[in-house]
């Protein structure tokens, strides 16, 4: 996500440095003439004004030489970017927003409805809680949304419902305070305004009380790029402001996610007033909702996840009961978020022993800093939410109920509903079944059928959770007793594990497979057993169907020394894995081959043996007509012949938020825009609609909708002249603190897999290419650029985090990638050779381009790096680290492999749909060319004129001196009489030549 800092403004003004030199040294040498040439130097009037004037003329064309080569040069970038503004039709919008609302309908999830509270009776309510007045509709950084689009607030979602709120209510809230306090990517302030118990009023309660029986309280919770959720309020290097500074919002060791003080004490109150409360949250990072049971008066509770800025409408919708609700959650609700077992093992831990390889770089403060190595360890394993806490329950390590509130794929309707699986079918490695769906309420409505595999388990043999959920989909609305068949169908290679130790490769172990159809994770509805008679190892000679090359192990080197979990011995070893990290400590074997920008050396890596590719070659081959060519196809190779090298390097460089032009080989520029939920150009700020974030689509459990808001997303980047977009991001919701969970899916690897592919699927139907991200690991926001070293075995790196990027290459077809900011192990994940060129290109068969999250002065970022190991272009934006400077044969190479990445994605875009694009030159360019030839007719004009003047001075001169001297000429002569006889030839000009 780009954002102006002063680091991006010191990365510029370095850029300039040799232009702004040539300017001052002009300066300098202009005055120091103006000052050098006067009276006593220079006699002449006319010499000495000359002097001066063609010196700052000099000058002049100086300035404007260098103005013209900065905007042309360095700066060329930045302001076509800003000046290429395109905003949405009113169709798309109308369009856009209608989807918007359909994808909140199915999303808001009823969590709790005791007494049929919900849907309210009465057309009256009192709504509470300051979030209600500023509710949170996505998130920030990336996840920002365009102020210029119309935005549906909460209490306009509720009203446009038909309901009607207590005013005096709202405006209460208002007065407190208006506007939510920032949790920006540089700054946050995590402040909760909410007014005190005191200033709750007996007359406010009491007019609330006439005004309707029914009170709605809504808790909110924000998050957004650049930093995690705060684990404990108390921190020491956390801004945040009480309510009242007597009384504390928060005790020591209270987290975001749990109730601040006045946000209980109004709880407490609104339960004391009011017998019938909904509770609405309204955030994407699940919450501690634990005291929920301590107040039988909240009868319901809505978990609403940030629904951009239409979405609303649909809360509004399921409180008064035109929408019935169908979302399920796509994470789990558990009791106490300090049991988890990522809890310890994340946020900030800092290496010692690694002072050695500190980054010193200007940081976004605009002084130099010093960065040391971080690390993550990913000690849960494949263990991750449900996963864990199914698994944990049927071996006895918890009990079930005590810890978890909310399971992951739960959500209550209006109506009720009932599931009849059929008899499995399992033929040529394939399990299939029927599943009858009706609907035995009195409301219309869907639902969705979830099925999970539970694999036979060996007491120390490869990891296995005993929940996995391997295929869901959703109903059409059903009426009051109408049924509909639902057709599940998955492969056995699904089912199978990841052995790192003993096969490498996938293994589907021999034994029975439970195969069930459940209402949410825990309970299941039926399950029939499938038996593999026969273990199946998916090695090189049997890969999976989904592999171009069987996967192997790639990541032995990012294991480290980590303890993770393990369910042998039923979780024996918990104690020992849930910890904190017991040694802050690189192990020396890593550290040896640790590298960033202090001791990277392009040339150590460079391979004698490689040929100097051909380069600058006229071959006449334009890119148009490499549409739909396979990637291999012979004309490549003449295309790319044709390019330079200072072709290359640009094309890499300068990636930030679309490719570069490429006059040569009609290369046209195309631009990229950011934004999981919305299109965000970042230079001109026009912005499309805001949609529900990724938490709301995944909560819908619909990939028809997936898809749709996909060719949503294509639709409105052809209004917007967008080609590309940075999105969706496919990383897990390994913790509930993570910062930017609102931008992923879910904790589970399937929802996001399908939820995603299906999007990317969407917009490559309208020519548009999305850059599945973070690839890969980057799943919290601290220390995420300051040389995080992620720690992770291989069989949780493929069957957790690799497994949804898979499925957007294979199922979606992705053309592009966004690559992370953290290290794998011991290495930058996006110069990670095994992952990005072995695993991405190899075992997947991704075709396309990969480009890195912003390139910035982190100091670790190096293009020379880069391109050798599979990353294709830099997010750059400004002149750092961000071009490639050797140019061995090695490194042209690379540079060659890249541009033809980067070049394959741009073809097979919408952009070439229709044959040869012209090269266009920007406005802006051809307002400047005219300047400059203007500049150049006033530089000739003011020479002219300084000649002019000049000459007239010098003329000047020359008549007084001959005046002068025939003046002095007569006064000899009537000094003398004798010189009347000497002739003018002779002693000077006479009078008629003077006149």
């Amino acid at each position: 996500m780009f954002s102006i800092n002063l680091s991006d403004v010191v990365a510029v003004l370095k850029s300039l440095i040799p232009e702004l030199v040539v300017i001052g040294v002009f300066l300098v040498l202009a005055i120091i003439i103006t000052i050098a040439v006067n009276k006593r130097t220079v006699k002449s009037v006319a010499n000495r004004k000359m002097i001066h004037s063609q010196s700052w003329l000099v000058t002049f064309v100086a300035i404007v030489v260098a103005l013209a080569t900065m905007l042309l040069g360095p700066l060329s970038n930045l302001i076509t970017k800003s000046t290429n503004k395109h905003e949405l039709q009113p169709a798309t919008v109308t369009a856009a927003r209608d989807l918007a609302k359909d994808i909140q309908r199915e999303s808001v999830t009823m969590l709790q409805n005791s007494d049929e509270t919900l849907p309210l009776k009465d057309s009256k309510v009192n709504v509470f809680g300051w979030a209600s007045t500023n509710p949170v509709y996505g998130g920030t950084g990336s996840g920002s949304m365009s102020p210029d689009n119309p935005t549906t607030s909460l209490l306009d979602g509720i009203k446009e419902a038909g309901l009607e709120t207590n005013t005096e209510l709202s405006k209460f809230y208002t007065d407190y305070r208006e506007d939510r306090p920032k949790v920006e990517m540089f700054e946050q302030d995590w402040t909760l305004p909410e007014p005190t118990a005191a200033k709750y009023s007996n007359k406010l309660m009491k007019d609330a009380k006439d005004f309707s029986d029914t009170a709605i309280v809504v808790i909110g919770r924000v998050g957004g790029e650049g930093a995690d959720l705060p684990v404990n309020m108390k921190s020491k290097d956390l801004t945040y402001h009480d309510n009242d500074k007597s009384d504390p919002d928060f005790q020591d060791g209270q987290s975001f996610l749990e109730l601040s003080k006045p946000e209980s004490d109004m709880i407490a109150k609104v339960t004391g007033t009011f017998d019938k409360v909904v509770l609405v949250y309204n955030g994407a990072n699940t919450f501690d909702l634990n005291f929920v049971g301590q107040y039988p008066q909240i009868k319901s509770v809505l978990w609403c996840p940030p629904p951009g800025q239409a979405g609303f409408t649909a809360l509004g919708e399921v409180l008064k009961g035109t929408t019935n609700p169908s979302g399920k959650t796509s994470d789990t609700f558990v009791r106490d978020l300090t049991k988890t077992p990522t809890y310890n093992n994340f946020g900030a831990f800092t290496y010692t022993n690694m002072d050695e390889h500190k980054a010193t770089f200007v940081g976004f403060t605009g002084k130099s800093e010093t960065v040391t190595p971080t690390f993550i360890n990913y000690n849960e394993g494949i263990y991750v939410g449900y996963r864990f806490w199914e698994t944990a329950a049927k071996e006895g390590l918890i009990n079930y109920d005590e810890m978890v509130q909310y399971p992951f794929g739960y959500g209550l309707s209006y109506t009720k509903f009932s599931q009849k699986m059929g008899n499995i079918k399992h033929a040529d490695g394939k399990i299939s079944f029927d599943v009858t769906i009706t609907n035995d309420g009195t409301k219309a409505g869907r639902d969705t059928v979830q099925t999970y595999f539970d694999p036979p388990y060996t007491d120390g043999g490869i990891e296995k959770a005993s929940a996995n959920l391997v295929s869901f989909k959703k109903t059409k609305v059903l009426k009051p007793g109408q049924s509909e068949t639902v057709s599940v169908s998955f492969k056995d290679e699904d089912m199978a594990s990841y052995d790192a130790n003993t096969a490498k490769a996938y293994v589907l172990d021999q034994g029975d497979y439970g195969i069930s159809i459940r209402s949410d994770s825990h309970r299941v509805i039926e399950s029939q057993n499938v038996s593999i008679n026969k273990t199946i190892t998916y090695d090189e000679s049997n890969p999976r169907s989904i592999d171009k090359v069987a996967a192997t192990n790639r990541f032995d080197d990012a294991k480290g020394t980590v303890t993770y979990l393990s369910r042998a011995n039923h979780f024996a070893n918990y104690e020992d894995a849930v910890a904190a990290p017991k040694s802050t400590e690189m192990p020396e074997e890593a550290k040896a081959n640790f590298y960033n920008n202090e001791n990277y050396d392009p040339k150590k890596f460079d391979n004698d043996s490689d040929q100097m590719p051909t380069t600058g070659a006229k071959n006449d081959v334009k890119l148009y007509q490499l549409r739909d060519k396979k990637y291999d196809d012979p004309m490549w190779d003449k295309l790319l012949d044709e390019l330079t090298v200072k072709e290359m390097d640009t094309l890499i460089a300068m990636g930030g938020y679309g490719t570069q032009a490429i006059k040569s080989i009609g290369k046209i520029e195309m631009t990229d825009a950011d934004g999981p939920a919305a299109l965000n150009n970042n230079f001109t700020k026009v912005g499309s609609l805001g949609f529900p974030s990724s938490t709301s689509l995944a909560c819908t459990w619909n990939p028809e909708l997936a898809t749709r808001f996909g060719e949503m997303i294509g639709t409105m980047a052809h209004d917007m002249d967008v080609a590309g977009w940075y999105a969706p991001a496919f990383n897990i919701h390994r913790s509930a603190f993570s910062g930017r969970n609102f931008e992923y899916f879910s904790e589970d690897p399937q929802i996001n897999a399908v939820m995603g592919s299906n999007e990317i699927a969407g917009a490559r139907s309208k020519g548009v290419y999305s850059f599945m991200k973070h690839f890969a690991m980057n799943d919290q926001e601290t220390n995420r650029n300051n040389m995080l070293a992620t720690w992770a075995d291989e069989q949780t790196i493929r069957e957790i985090y690799l497994k949804p990027f898979q499925a957007a290459v294979v199922d979606g077809g992705a053309q592009a990638a966004m690559t992370a900011f953290n290290y794998l192990g011991n290495t930058y994940v996006a110069a990670y050779a095994p992952l990005m060129q072995d695993v991405l290109r190899g075992e997947w068969g991704f075709r396309g381009m990969a480009l890195t999250d912003y390139f910035g002065v982190y100091g670790y970022q190096n293009a020379d790096q880069l391109i050798r190991n599979g990353n294709d272009i830099m997010l750059a934006t400004t002149e750092v680290t961000n071009h490639v400077k050797d140019q061995s044969a090695t490194s042209v190479k690379a540079m060659r492999e890249a541009s033809h990445n980067i070049l394959y994605t741009a073809v097979n875009s919408y952009k070439y749909a229709d044959g040869d694009p012209k090269v266009q030159t920007p406005a802006w360019q051809i307002a400047l060319y005219v300047a400059l030839a203007v500049m150049a007719l006033i530089f000739l004009a003011l020479e002219c004129l300084a000649f002019r003047r000049f000459n007239a001075r010098r003329s000047a001169v020359d008549v007084q001196t001959l005046t002068d001297m025939a003046d002095q000429a007569k006064d000899v002569r009537m000094q003398d009489p004798a010189s009347e006889e000497t002739t003018p030839a002779e002693d000077g000009p006479s009078h008629d030549t003077i006149q």
